[in-house]
């Protein structure tokens, strides 16, 4: 079998590269002209140039291939515009589709995310039947990620044999851009000078835990149908604890007051827009940070065997992978 994957050079693209290569899948890696290839090097893949807004490059790129993992999509949407996000997540997600079915693909694995569910109601664990209830200018990453699910399904109905992965908040080695694995490098770097943690909670799951999902996804997956890619659900403060523990660090001792919150975000906002580099975390994350969004993965651990690495573990690998290549002697190396 033969697989394209969009997006190859992030995170999870260049982690599902590896994992298929291991699994004796041959992969070509799109990625555009300008990529930097770091999370590539040493991954025995067959390198195709092409953007997921180009639809002449996809229709090239996907000759000769048996399967679509399409990866690629604004995943630190904090950092980038309005547009763009909509223009790679949604219009992106259409190019890709239509490429795929013009290419007589057998199998499409969408990456979207747990964000287009929404947020659970309290005390509740979401599932892969729950909608999307935010204002989209409260949640735009979210949004984004609804509507291009949107997009899958049309094609799907079109001919398109397709699945859709739903993945929680990503940890592992070879975050490059820090993008989930700020949660361990802003403790790391702080040193236990930040002692404020947020009231609610997420669900956390190993990177290569998703890249196994992903291949699930192809090989055994029900065409048309969503599985959330989720593990643990753990209060900020849990996540936050276990990573100070690992690093050998004080854990953040005191909640920021829910009333102080709003004024909190709305200052993030502000210094978003003023701040040279981008910042951690956006106010809309902020505001996001008091709720309990938390999942059930039930589906994807029966139907496709879904791996649950313990959190502690996965923290410990990417903390060792952060010093290993020098993020907290050399920060602007890597950027």
């Amino acid at each position: 079998m033969k697989a394209i994957v969009t997006g190859s050079t992030g995170f999870v693209g260049a982690n599902l590269c590896a994992a298929l290569v291991a699994c004796g899948w041959s992969v070509r890696a799109l990625h555009r002209a300008s990529s930097r290839l770091t999370a590539l090097e040493g991954i025995p893949v067959e390198h195709a140039t092409g953007d997921v807004n180009e639809p002449h490059s996809l229709a090239v790129a996907m000759r000769g291939c048996d399967a679509v993992f399409h990866v690629a999509a604004v995943a630190d949407y904090w950092r980038q515009n309005t547009e763009k996000l909509y223009r790679v997540n949604v219009g992106g997600t259409r190019a890709v589709c239509q490429a795929a079915l013009d290419a007589r693909i057998s199998r499409l694995v969408f990456t979207s995310s747990v964000a287009s569910l929404g947020i659970p109601q309290p005390g509740q664990l979401a599932d892969e039947s729950h909608e999307f209830n935010l204002p989209p200018e409260h949640f735009r990453y979210g949004h984004s990620k609804l509507l291009a699910e949107g997009v899958v399904r049309e094609f799907s109905s079109r001919g398109l044999d397709a699945v859709i992965v739903n993945p929680s908040i990503i940890l592992g080695p070879g975050d490059l851009n820090e993008i989930s694995g700020s949660i361990v490098t802003e403790v790391a770097r702080r040193r236990g000078t930040s002692l404020l943690y947020p009231p609610g909670g997420i669900n956390y799951i190993d990177v290569r835990d998703v890249c196994a999902g992903h291949i699930a996804a192809a090989e055994r997956g029900r065409t048309g149908e969503r599985y959330i890619l989720a593990a643990h659900n753990l209060t900020h403060h849990e996540a936050m604890k276990i990573v100070a523990q690992v690093i050998g660090t004080p854990a953040p001792r005191i909640s920021i007051p829910r009333a102080l919150i709003g004024p909190l975000a709305a200052l993030l906002d502000l210094a978003g827009k003023l701040s040279p580099r981008p910042l951690p975390m956006n106010g809309d994350q902020l505001r996001l940070s008091t709720e309990f969004v938390y999942f059930d993965a039930s589906k994807a651990v029966h139907e496709l065997g879904l791996p649950q690495t313990p959190f502690r573990q996965t923290v410990e690998q990417t903390y060792q992978w952060y010093k290993m290549h020098d993020y907290f002697e050399n920060r602007t190396r890597k950027r």
